[in-house]
């Protein structure tokens, strides 16, 4: 068997306002604390609230994507604060129409019809995007993502005619 195993990671950009959000979220968390511990204890909504805000939406300020190469499928995995990881989808490349660089005249036709994009790149102005033109049984969609020389050349082996170069 002829196998190849291509690993890339790619950190999403987070924007200024998630940043100033988070520490808000901390500094109003710390303040409901102060606020129960002195004895006022309608305080109590507020620390649940901020708490559950902190615990449950905070880590996903900060993304990481994880692309895996094996087996003719890419799987993308979501990690978020580097601690907890979810998978999000596998792409089984046999579905694949092109996967084709951003800036592609391969997507116009696509895009003048509005189809339904998935966005898992770093989100950076200088990023290598390229786009997974998939079809599933009913349905069309746009992958994004950011994949790395070795992981480019372990899909062109396989599918030549399927990866468009500009």
């Amino acid at each position: 068997m002829n196998d190849s195993y291509v690993e890339c990671m790619v950190a999403r950009k987070s924007s200024p306002i998630m940043g100033v959000l988070k520490y808000i979220i901390y500094i109003l968390t710390g303040v409901s604390v102060i606020g129960v511990v002195a004895g006022y204890y309608i305080f109590i909504v507020t620390l649940l609230i901020f708490g559950l805000l902190a615990y449950f939406v905070v880590p996903g300020f900060e993304l990481e994507y994880e692309y895996l190469y094996l087996d003719r499928e890419i799987t993308i995995d979501k990690i978020m604060s580097k601690q907890k990881r979810k998978k999000i989808r596998t792409i089984e490349l046999g579905k694949m129409e092109y996967l084709c660089p951003m800036n592609s005249h391969q997507l116009d036709q696509y895009k003048a019809r509005n189809v339904k994009m998935s966005d898992y790149t770093s989100r950076e102005p200088d990023a290598k995007v390229w786009v997974i033109i998939y079809k599933d049984q009913s349905s069309e969609e746009l992958i994004a993502f950011e994949p790395n020389e070795e992981m480019l050349k372990a899909v062109k082996n396989v599918y030549p005619r399927k990866v468009v170069e500009i």
